[in-house]
């Protein structure tokens, strides 16, 4: 089947996870978020409109306040999110005023985009943040996130996000290679699948559970996100997030990851 080269995907919606952000302890990956960080200035740069979706509030929270694992109720959550959203934010702000590139902080709930006027309002300040060359970064707004107005998870939120602008690619990087035939921590033959043409049920069982114990998502939600994305002539594409200079290798054709094909 043929498919257009990546290369020539100019709106692009990054989503980073708090497995990728973050070390087992829960406190930021430095040497990770700076790469992240000159990579998606570098892309900026060259011309492009750069969107980041960044999980971790609650993570870097819980290390932040020394409260040694992830809190149970939800105000206990919505506190630490809010110690932790201002921690996520100072870092990439000092870190991409260094190459000379302006961030925003945009978070969402879910009842924004179910809102026509609110809607619009969030689609306007996207498209005016993009038009003056600053990079967006959207977290869901923990702080007062309640079960009936909450994504549920940032893979989900990315699609939405990537829809609402009217992305041409949406990149979630992972703390795995992409989506395998089987589970890769049980199975030792499992392969990676590099393509997917069209999300079934056979690419449903494919996805195991939940992600690591400091996130929310896992393998299952990136294929719900997949599916919003391809429906809304989005591609998508999961890579390994360990080395963010692997995205200069995706973004050039490189066969890494799994990549699925929208509906155009």
């Amino acid at each position: 089947m043929e498919y257009s080269s990546l290369k020539n995907m100019n709106r692009i919606v990054f989503k980073v996870g708090t497995s990728t952000l973050t070390y087992e302890n829960g406190k930021i990956n430095i040497q990770r978020v700076e790469k992240l960080s000159r990579v998606l200035c570098d892309l900026r740069n060259s011309g492009k409109d750069i969107v980041l979706v960044s999980s971790g509030a609650i993570a870097v929270g819980v290390a932040k306040t020394g409260c040694g694992e992830r809190p149970k109720s939800l105000p206990h959550k919505q506190a630490l999110a809010a110690v932790g959203q201002s921690e996520l934010m100072y870092l990439y702000d000092k870190l991409f005023s260094e190459y000379n590139n302006t961030v925003a902080q945009l978070l969402l709930t879910a009842d924004v985009l179910e809102h026509d006027l609110r809607k619009q309002n969030a689609q306007n300040t996207f498209e005016t943040l993009l038009d003056l060359g600053i990079i967006p970064i959207v977290n869901e707004n923990d702080t007062i996130s309640t079960e009936q107005i909450e994504f549920g998870d940032n893979d989900t939120l990315s699609a939405l996000v990537a829809e609402l602008i009217h992305a041409d690619l949406l990149v979630i990087l992972s703390d795995i290679d992409g989506l395998y035939d089987k589970d890769p921590k049980e199975s030792a033959d499992a392969k990676l699948i590099h393509i997917v043409e069209k999300i079934d049920d056979s690419i449903k069982e494919c996805a195991g559970g939940a992600g690591s114990r400091r996130g929310t998502g896992g393998m299952i939600t990136k294929i719900k996100a997949g599916e919003i994305a391809n429906n809304a002539g989005i591609d998508m594409l999961i890579i390994n997030g360990n080395d963010p200079y692997d995205i200069y290798k995706a973004l050039n054709d490189e066969n890494i990851g799994t990549r699925f094909l929208s509906k155009k």
